[in-house]
């Protein structure tokens, strides 16, 4: 036996319980379920926490404002210490609106909050009468129909928390080879089915509906008031008080935030991936083995073992490497990318190890999780 052949054969074998076994966390065909409109339509509030936003809300905000939502719906944008004019516009772009705007101004957090969901909090405190809340991003733009959809599907299936991962632009270069395996890597770790199965608790940050008693059975945004990754900490939050859960792939709702250097998307990454591994260099340790044995040792395995003459370890590797092609192309093709893009998986899975590599340095160079020029947690 070559000594190619464990690894090769361990790493296929990885690989057929992931494509087999893990909740097919490959498909695509999770999308939001279209559902006959509720006998009553529940009151909404949405929550944008906004700093430093003036960029990107003409694109946003108005199409929140003009909704086609039958039920009561107002939009409450809470202002975090913006310096280019974010509140003002946010009043500009609301006046005369179908949907009306409240602009809350952020007072300083208090220590252990992070920012993010300081300034979901002020907001919060103004939509005290609404029976669901809206939380969304002031990047994400969202189609008239879209709370109407979310709150047809959230009644209808009896869900506490139904949530989107947005379309994330994909018009660079880097943003064609990094973006879609965000979100492959994202539905790894959470597959889909089994956020919907109660199996596991996840939600995407950019569009969250929950129901206000079940968010305030779960202790409200407080309860995750130190989290970095506010929505996975708030999905577990609302799944441990009893709430159901679902979450799939928007075809609509999407991002307009542009990343169009590999450094913007390194540091999205970068700001919270060691977050993740709750700062441990153990979890960090196993997250840099299993990065290498799932992604890059099939390639290796394969192209060793043709080199050497290793035919178990060719075999094997090449197993592993096209199921590995395989399950990353539906992805490639949700994200209107050409198939060939799924054969750079393995490159871009040593970027995300490297970009995780580089989260760790940063937390222990006293430099954490920061945006927009502040720490992210105070």
């Amino acid at each position: 036996m070559s000594w190619l052949d464990v690894p090769a054969l361990l790493t296929a074998a990885v690989w057929l319980v992931l494509v087999l076994a893990h909740g097919r966390f490959w498909t695509t065909a999770v999308r939001l379920p279209q559902r006959p409109p509720p006998a009553r339509w529940p009151s909404v509030a949405i929550v944008v926490p906004a700093r430093d936003e003036a960029a990107l809300l003409p694109q946003t905000l108005p199409p929140l404002l003009a909704q086609e939502y039958p039920g009561p719906l107002r939009v409450v944008l809470a202002d975090d210490g913006s310096t280019d004019g974010t509140g003002e516009l946010a009043r500009a772009l609301g006046a005369g609106a179908r949907v009306p705007l409240t602009v809350v101004d952020v007072p300083d957090r208090p220590v252990g909050w992070a920012g993010k969901v300081w300034a979901q909090e002020q907001a919060l405190a103004r939509t005290a009468d609404a029976e669901w809340v809206l939380l969304t991003d002031a990047d994400i733009a969202h189609p008239p129909d879209a709370v109407a959809a979310l709150v047809s599907a959230a009644v209808a299936d009896d869900r506490d928390l139904v949530s989107l991962m947005v379309r994330l632009r994909t018009e660079t270069v880097w943003e064609r080879l990094v973006v879609p395996a965000f979100v492959y890597f994202f539905a790894q770790l959470y597959p889909f089915r089994w956020v919907a199965a109660g199996r596991v608790a996840a939600a995407a940050g950019g569009c969250v509906l929950v129901r206000r008693a079940v968010l305030e059975a779960a202790g409200g945004v407080a309860a995750v008031r130190g989290a970095v990754i506010d929505d996975v900490a708030l999905a577990g939050a609302v799944h441990r008080a009893g709430g159901r859960l679902w979450l799939g792939l928007a075809t609509q709702v999407r991002s307009v935030r542009p990343y169009p250097r590999l450094a913007d998307l390194w540091s999205m990454v970068a700001r919270s991936a060691y977050t993740q591994l709750r700062h441990s260099p153990a979890l960090l340790a196993g997250t840099v083995a299993g990065l290498l044995l799932v992604y890059v040792a099939p390639v290796a395995c394969c192209l060793a073992g043709l080199a050497t003459g290793a035919p178990v370890a060719a075999v094997a590797g090449g197993l592993a490497w096209s199921l590995m092609t395989a399950s990353y192309l539906p992805q490639v093709r949700h994200h209107r990318q050409p198939a060939a893009l799924a054969l750079t998986l393995p490159l871009v899975a040593v970027l995300y190890l490297l970009m995780t590599l580089d989260s760790a340095r940063r937390s222990r160079a006293g430099r954490g999780a920061t945006w927009k020029g502040r720490a992210a947690v105070g």
